[in-house]
């Protein structure tokens, strides 16, 4: 198990962000699994119920913003017919993201459910007294111009924890965003600041400016499954690729009519005739043009060479019917209606 200390910064930075949630749902699923435990310090709980609701309204104001440069697009390049229904549609979400009943805000709700999932780390004497003693000796973070108390005490009960267990094999990791404080200053921000490496000695400890790393050194196909699952969406065909099939659809569904017509004729229900015998008044369903037939016949050869006699049948009842709606889904697509299956 990964015993796993998760910088306010971080839970904060991923408030801002539905797009997170595949990360959130992959830690859920590691701490469901006891593959990771999350130590909680009582000032990480504290900060992010300080700061929770600015971070929804920061979220929503970015979601609004991406909204609104969404409408402006459908306005100028959206087709008459569905240009109102999509702004209706956009309009609701929006709505729903102003209100807060937004589903992407609920990354904020899953964060708070993790953070209060257990008893969080209170901040004893003895932390407040060795970040007294960072201080004196403007220690990392201590060792910038600015107030370090929080960022000192999560360092501490940190080293606390990694101090005083005893487990063997045990594994403990501090995830921070804020390099400034906690990592190499003039080298690799991957690494602690020297005044903190005596923390962090692998394979015990480990030091990581970034979650996502975190969790793909754990198990690298988890998160890959949950990004898979909330990002999906189809990658629709380009448009030469449609014309490509339907133009294959259209040249299989027109040879096997031609054959259905060549059976007939070399059975003798259906006659091939010269001008002179052709009846053009009535019409008459039993012929056909021996000039219109041996057209047929070149295209039906160039049929064969063009697609290839292997991809021109015999075909099943089932095979048929799938061509014939292959053809028709797909010169809908491209503006004919249902159904449309001339050759």
């Amino acid at each position: 198990m990964l015993h796993l200390l998760i910088d306010t910064c971080i839970w904060l930075d991923l408030s801002k962000d539905y797009r997170s949630q595949p990360l959130i749902n992959a830690l859920k699923d590691l701490i469901a699994a006891g593959e990771v435990e999350l130590i909680v310090p009582q000032i990480v709980v504290d900060e992010f119920l300080r700061n929770k609701s600015r971070v929804i309204a920061e979220a929503q104001r970015s979601l609004q913003s991406h909204f609104r440069l969404v409408r402006e697009a459908v306005n100028q390049f959206g087709a008459d017919e569905i240009k109102a229904p999509t702004l209706q549609a956009l309009n609701e979400v929006d709505h729903k993201i102003v209100t807060g009943s937004d589903s992407g805000l609920s990354v904020v709700d899953s964060i708070e459910k993790l953070l209060l999932a257990q008893a969080p780390v209170p901040t004893t004497d003895a932390v407040k007294a060795r970040v007294t003693d960072r201080a004196l000796a403007n220690l990392a973070p201590y060792h910038r111009a600015k107030n370090s108390v929080g960022d000192a005490i999560l360092v501490e009960i940190y080293a606390d924890i990694v101090a005083r267990s005893d487990v063997k094999d045990a594994r403990f990791a501090f995830v921070t965003h804020n390099i400034k404080d906690f990592s190499e200053p003039n080298g690799d921000r991957r690494l602690p600041h020297p005044d903190l490496a005596p923390s962090f000695a692998p394979p015990k400890s480990t030091y990581w400016v970034s979650l996502l790393d975190t969790l793909k050194d754990i198990d690298p196909d988890l998160l890959a499954d949950h990004d898979a699952e909330f990002n999906y969406s189809p990658q629709f065909r380009r448009l030469s690729e449609i014309l490509e099939a339907e133009h294959l659809l259209f040249r299989q569904v027109w040879y096997n009519r031609h054959w259905n017509l060549r059976s007939t004729i070399e059975d003798g229900t259906h006659h091939v005739v010269p001008e002179s015998e052709y009846s053009r008044s009535p019409y008459r369903q039993d012929q056909t043009l021996d000039t219109v037939w041996a057209g047929a016949l070149a295209a039906a050869k160039r049929t064969e060479d063009e697609i290839g006699i292997e991809n021109l049948g015999p075909w099943d009842d089932f095979e048929w019917g799938m061509i014939n709606g292959k053809l028709s889904a797909l010169r809908w697509v491209t503006g004919d209606e249902w159904d449309m299956l001339d050759t």
